[in-house]
């Protein structure tokens, strides 16, 4: 079987002894040394400031929504923020969890990013933050978000799950908005088995987010703050480390893997256009088919020659009932019924891929 991702696993000798580490310290969570080390070591490998280390990425956005103010109730009734239906369901389910409502707007036909020419005539009164998603590691619009925001005084969280190590314009694409958020689950780029983390603009908001993932708890007998436990731990932290040693042969086993598909797909299928100031991370490989039903058709038949793909971003999530009644967005709508994520992993093999683009091939001249 090959499936559409498989978690990156660094040198089992050097995770044991951080792992040795871990058991001489007797320190397995709460600001540990290999937590304080992972963070040192992020912020200098993706230039940032002001990161903070999160059990997930879920929790990632919860609490930067906390921090800057966008969840809870709003004096005309619950807050809104402005999204992307098309992105994984957290981005907007994390909204709605928080008390705010997400209010959809419909991307870019052809980078998939949230479309910056639909946010205004979404804003009302009750809008309080604009939270884009950087879909597939493409970089949104920033600037014309960014000014928007400005423009009408709204926070803007960006949800940067697929963004690590993604520049634009020669830096951090994280560095944008008053916080970027990062997932580090098993199937990313990098990762810490389950984890994630927070880069906010400005140091104070780091320092309040800091007391708040632990409960708001700042010493042995005071509690500054509402808080949550959302640490991550130091045997998360240990995965971190050893993955990020090994980041250089990562990105180049999957550059090739990307490139190859790029190369025998892109007359065949639409791609996503990315933006031309983009240093990419080649962390999925999308392929836009030209119906549903073709898509179906070849995600069967590549399943049943042991090969799994996935419709990422499928359904398109204003039609989510749990989100509540939404307008309909043409656009996420008809690409998430057409989009395919090909299988792009360290370890997929030459012949392996190139059995999966015959299939390909073979299904579309049919």
């Amino acid at each position: 079987m090959i499936p559409v991702t498989k978690p990156y696993l660094p040198d089992r000798k050097k995770f044991e002894k951080y792992i040795d580490g871990i058991y001489q310290r007797h320190w397995l969570t709460n600001k540990g040394r290999l937590v304080q080390d992972l963070t040192q070591r992020l912020e200098e490998y993706l230039g940032v400031e002001n990161l903070l280390l999160v059990a997930n990425g879920t929790l990632a956005l919860q609490i930067a929504y906390r921090v800057l103010g966008i969840s809870g109730a709003h004096p005309m009734g619950s807050s809104e923020a402005i999204t992307t239906p098309f992105t994984f369901i957290a981005t907007a389910s994390s909204l709605k969890w928080d008390g705010v409502e997400p209010v959809f707007v419909d991307i870019d036909p052809d980078t998939w990013c949230l479309d910056p020419a639909n946010i205004v005539s979404a804003i009302t009164p009750k809008t309080k933050a604009i939270i884009p998603v950087h879909v597939f590691g493409n970089a949104c619009d920033v600037e014309a978000i960014d000014s928007l925001a400005r423009e009408y005084n709204l926070k803007v969280i960006y949800d940067g799950s697929h963004a690590f190590d993604t520049k634009y314009k020669g830096e951090s694409l994280l560095r944008h908005g008053d916080a970027a958020t990062l997932s580090f689950h098993a199937t990313k780029l990098f990762h810490t088995g389950e984890g994630g983390a927070i880069v906010f603009k400005h140091k104070e908001d780091l320092e309040r987010a800091k007391k708040m993932i632990n409960f708001g708890i700042t010493g042995p007998e005071r509690i500054e703050d509402l808080g949550i436990n959302a640490k991550m731990s130091e045997l998360q932290a240990a995965m971190g480390l050893c993955v990020l040693d090994e980041m250089e042969e990562n990105l180049a086993a999957r550059s090739g893997v990307w490139l190859r598909y790029k190369k025998h797909l892109a007359s065949r299928v639409q791609l996503q256009r990315q933006s031309p100031h983009l240093s990419y991370n080649y962390s999925y490989f999308p392929a836009l088919f030209e119906t549903e039903d073709q898509a179906q058709s070849i995600a069967a038949r590549l399943e049943a020659d042991s090969v799994l793909v996935r419709r990422y971003f499928y359904p398109s999530l204003e039609s989510v009932n749990c989100l509540g009644e939404h307008s309909p967005q043409a656009i996420s709508s008809d690409v998430a019924k057409r989009i395919l994520c090909l299988p792009i992993f360290d370890q997929l093999g030459k012949e392996e891929q190139m059995s999966i683009i015959n299939i390909i091939n073979m299904e579309l001249n049919s």
